[in-house]
C-alpha cells in the first residue's frame, strides 16, 4: 500500500500540497490523523510524508529526502584549489546543454550548472520515488549559498527510463551527454547515498547505450565508474580521470 500523509499538526497549505500530489501520482491520501502509527503502515511498502519543507520519502528501516550537501562540499573543495575530476572531464565552457541520464538526487546536476552562464542541464531520473522528492527539492528547496540556488534554476528533471529516452532524442541534441550508473561495486560507507539504494535503478550500460548516447552528443561522453566496476572494461573510453583515494573515475569518450 503506497499511500501519502502529512506531518503531524500540518498546515492548510501542507495539506494542499499532500493532496494534489495524490492526484499527480494517483495514490491515496490519508490524513496523518488516521494513521497515528505510521510505521504500521509502511511495514512492507513505502509512503510519502510531506512536512512544512519537503516531502519525505518513509519505509520502515529509513527516509529519503532532497539534499544537496555533497554538491556543497565538492564546491567547498574547488573553492580551496582542490581538482573534481567531473568539472575537470567537462571542461565546460559555460554555455552548454548538458543531459545528465541518471540524475538520482541531483548532487552532481547542481555541481555541473553552478559552472554553467548561459546553459542548462536535463536531468532524467527513472525511479518515482526519487523523482517526486527531487522534482520538490529543486523547486521548493531554499539554501542559504546563492550559488545553489541559482544552480537548481538551471535544471529541468524528465522522469523517464534513460535508455528509452535517449533512444526518441535527435541526433547531436545535446552538448555533453553524463551517465552515472549505480556502482557494480557499492561504497556503503557513503551516507549521501545509502538512503537511495532501495529505489535506485540498477541498470547497466552497454555498448548499444554508449552509441546512442554518442549520437545524441555534439562534443562527448562522460561516464562514471567504481574502480572495481566492469564499465571501462567493457566500453573503451578515451581518457579516465579520478581519485584513487575514492575509487571513483570518470571516463571520457569525444564525439568523432
Amino acid at each position: 500500500m503506497i499511500f501519502i500523509t502529512t506531518s503531524h499538526d500540518p498546515v492548510d497549505e501542507q495539506i494542499g500540497r499532500a493532496k494534489a500530489l495524490s492526484n499527480d501520482l494517483n495514490i491515496t491520501y490519508i490524513s496523518r490523523k488516521h494513521c497515528s502509527n505510521l510505521e504500521l503502515f509502511i511495514q512492507n511498502d513505502y509512503c510519502y510524508v510531506v512536512e512544512k519543507d519537503r516531502i519525505v520519502v518513509r519505509w520502515k528501516d529509513g527516509q529519503l529526502f532532497f539534499h544537496p550537501s555533497m554538491a556543497k562540499v565538492r564546491m567547498k573543495n574547488l573553492q580551496r584549489g582542490l581538482k573534481d575530476h567531473l568539472i575537470e572531464s567537462l571542461d565546460l565552457k559555460g554555455n552548454e546543454l548538458i543531459l545528465d541520464t541518471t540524475l538520482g538526487l541531483a548532487t552532481e546536476a547542481i555541481l555541473m550548472a553552478a559552472f554553467l552562464e548561459s546553459g542548462k542541464i536535463v536531468g532524467v531520473e527513472g525511479s518515482l520515488p526519487i523523482y517526486v522528492i527531487v522534482r520538490d527539492g529543486l523547486s521548493n528547496y531554499k539554501s542559504n549559498l546563492p550559488w545553489i540556488n541559482a544552480a537548481m534554476k538551471k535544471i529541468e528533471l524528465i522522469h523517464a527510463d534513460f535508455k528509452q529516452f535517449i533512444r526518441s532524442l535527435p541526433d547531436n541534441s545535446y552538448d555533453i551527454v553524463y551517465c552515472d550508473p549505480m556502482f557494480e561495486n557499492p561504497v556503503y560507507e557513503s551516507s549521501s547515498m545509502n538512503p537511495l539504494r532501495p529505489f535506485a535503478l540498477y541498470d547497466t550500460i552497454d555498448q548499444n547505450d554508449v552509441n546512442e548516447m554518442l549520437r545524441v552528443a555534439r562534443k562527448k561522453l562522460v561516464l562514471k565508474a567504481h574502480a572495481k566496476d566492469s564499465l571501462f572494461e567493457r566500453i573503451k573510453v578515451d581518457s579516465i580521470t579520478g581519485s584513487r583515494k575514492s575509487c571513483v573515475f570518470y571516463g571520457v569518450i569525444y564525439k568523432k
